[in-house]
């Protein structure tokens, strides 16, 4: 029997079951080298992230028995977030492991949100295995950041947004990439358009995936980043495989381009973007997206950045 795989059905799907739990943020004009544009403001969803839209769908599927049992996650922070939210709208009890280094900004909500919060050294320790360890030992339900199929849909429903306030598919969507869960969601929602993914440089797993037709991780030793909710090392298969069959193609950007781009949307659009989530930004505006169409969409997928790195960044 097939591996379940996300599709364009199941994003439709998600977007009507989350209705209540995330809010359509708004899309932006804005001008850059003559052409109108769009910036998708995942930055005001109310955890501060996209990451919402598949926690909640994910945790919506469950069922009674499921509910009580109770959901791990790990993740840098926006995933912690979104899992944390909504499990504590759904009564469901949430521990999240984290990176003892992940932005206090992004441990203070989680654990404000009501979920239990395990750390860990990411430079020794594996999330992967201290969550499945966890869940098992708890009887829980395991929910992945992004290799899930209820997950991947859910994150789709941007694009679904998106085609909605458009009232057509988009020419081009520039989308950040961590794992893959926002981009192959989109790309889903939206088959008729490109999709050009974005990353860190030497976090770039994805679009070297891509160039290449098989997956690959990141290679050893990656730099140091401040895009911490993308320091995903290795892509799945699920997301890999709905980019591929998108011919999506991805692109990377330096640390200088992601702080100039967390400027510009200060200034230019008046929103607050984490590193993380300035990359599809900060492609575009370093030229790294090619012919860039009017209507094209830049998607900034999360605002949870520390209050003291953000000043020093719009500081210069």
């Amino acid at each position: 029997m097939s591996e379940k795989r996300p599709t364009t059905e199941g994003v439709l799907a998600a977007a009507k079951r989350i209705a209540g739990q995330v809010i359509a943020t708004p899309l932006l004009p804005f001008e850059h080298q003559g052409k109108r544009l769009w910036a998708k403001a995942e930055c005001l969803q109310p955890m501060g992230a996209f990451k919402l839209r598949g926690a909640a769908n994910r945790l919506l599927r469950l069922d009674e028995a499921e509910r009580a049992r109770g959901v791990v996650a790990f993740s840098s922070g926006n995933h912690a977030q979104g899992v944390a939210l909504a499990a504590r709208r759904l009564g469901i009890a949430a521990t999240i492991v984290m990176p003892a280094d992940a932005p206090a900004v992004k441990l203070n909500a989680t654990r404000d949100h009501g979920a239990e919060i395990i750390t860990y050294d990411r430079h020794t320790g594996s999330r992967e295995e201290i969550g499945a360890r966890l869940a098992a030992e708890r009887g829980a339900v395991l929910v992945p950041s992004f290799d899930d199929v209820d997950v991947i849909e859910g994150q789709g429903t941007v694009g679904v947004e998106i085609a909605g306030q458009l009232g057509r598919q988009p020419p081009l969507v520039i989308v950040p990439c961590g794992g893959g869960g926002l981009s192959a969601g989109i790309a889903l929602a939206l088959p008729e358009s490109r999709i050009l993914v974005a990353e860190p440089e030497g976090w770039d797993d994805m679009a070297r995936s891509l160039a290449g037709g098989a997956i690959v991780p990141v290679e050893e030793p990656a730099p140091p980043t401040r895009c911490d909710a993308l320091q995903t090392t290795l892509v799945s298969p699920l997301t890999f495989g709905a980019l591929r069959d998108a011919r999506a193609r991805g692109v990377a950007v330096s640390e200088e381009e992601v702080a100039a781009a967390m400027r510009f949307a200060f200034s230019a659009l008046r929103l607050v973007a984490e590193p993380g989530g300035a990359v599809a930004l900060a492609a575009l505006l370093a030229g790294k997206a090619g012919e860039v169409p009017d209507d094209a969409v830049v998607v900034i997928s999360g605002g949870n950045v520390d209050p003291a790195q953000y000043a020093e960044i719009l500081a210069g």
